[in-house]
């Protein structure tokens, strides 16, 4: 017995024929290694079949394989096939996550803009919310800034941080005082990194507060994202704060604190960021001699000829570098 339908009967060449037929045989596996074939023939002509595998097929690894599949295409029926699938609750859990990593896979303005329409029919399940608005955050489209502005004060934290993502990467210059507010105040840690991530697009320093009073909260990713946002900054004003952040109990935090130090370029952190070449992680080490070398400070030679007998290759490689960059500098 086979899953028949009407759209497979119009295939009348002998090997499409097989192929239709085999995309509505009883077993699954069949139907699935079906689907499977039908999308690596990459014509437009399939796209009906692949899209019914989806919409209805009964087994959820042939709709899993169907959503995967249809990333390729960016027509308006993929779209809405894959929209609806993350819409409907009833689906496996497995398919709905299948069709939004799909929809991140979409390149096209016109296919974000059927995404928003989706949006804006959305039901109130937050895993919709969440997954349209990631399927649209790197188009950048100026029409997703009003779905996404309204999403940050959604009650889900999942729905919040990809509200927060689509308005990053937007460099929405008015959202700006809303994910400072989030950066400071929002009960989830998720969120509060994504938004202390999207104040990198600022332009002068009325972040600053907000980024160093994160170097203080009390999830440690929170911290790493606000020393690695400073220092895409090159805020000098936040080099005291930074200097703190070294003394961090996490390694990932005191490696990203070094590392925007150096990219400020102020040598009055030698003293602070040398201290560090006998840091027992050997990634901050690292990172240390390469902070030296970007500060250029000719007092931190002594420090950096001794690292060269460091028993990490990785850190005797970056004092050399460090060394080559001062004896440039002062040469």
């Amino acid at each position: 017995m086979t899953q028949a339908s009407p759209l497979f009967d119009s295939f009348t060449d002998s090997d499409d024929a097989a192929l239709a037929a085999r995309l509505a045989d009883a077993d699954p596996a069949v139907r699935r290694l079906a689907v499977i074939e039908a999308a690596e023939l990459e014509d437009e002509a399939w796209l009906p079949a692949l899209i019914h595998a989806l919409r209805h097929d009964a087994d959820a690894a042939v709709q899993r394989t169907a959503a995967q599949r249809l990333g390729a295409w960016e027509s308006a029926d993929v779209v809405d096939a894959l929209c609806d699938a993350i819409k409907d609750a009833r689906l496996d859990a497995n398919v709905r996550n299948a069709a939004a990593e799909s929809l991140t896979a979409l390149k096209d303005a016109a296919a974000g803009a059927r995404v928003l329409n989706h949006l804006t029919d959305a039901d109130d399940e937050p895993y919709a919310r969440a997954a349209l608005l990631r399927g649209v955050r790197e188009l950048r489209l100026p029409a997703a800034a009003t779905p996404a502005l309204e999403a940050l004060a959604d009650a889900s934290a999942n729905v919040r941080r990809e509200a927060v993502g689509v308005l990053g990467w937007l460099r929405h210059a008015q959202a700006l005082p809303r994910l400072a507010s989030l950066a400071r105040d929002d009960a989830s840690p998720e969120v509060r990194h994504a938004a202390i991530g999207a104040l990198g697009f600022a332009t002068d320093d009325t972040v600053l507060d907000t980024l160093t009073s994160a170097l203080h909260d009390g999830e440690w990713r929170v911290r790493e994202e606000a020393a690695a946002t400073l220092g895409k900054l090159r805020l000098l004003s936040a080099r005291a704060a930074l200097e703190g952040a070294l003394a961090d109990d996490y390694w990932q935090v005191t490696l990203q604190a070094t590392r925007a130090l150096g990219r400020l370029r102020d040598a009055t952190s030698t003293p602070a960021v040398a201290e560090l070449l006998t840091y027992p992680i050997s990634n901050v080490r690292k990172e240390a001699a390469l902070a030296l070398g970007e500060l250029g400070d000719i007092d931190a030679l002594p420090v950096l000829e001794a690292a060269l007998k460091d028993g990490d290759p990785e850190v005797r490689k970056a004092a050399r570098i460090a060394i080559a960059q001062i004896g440039t500098r002062h040469g």
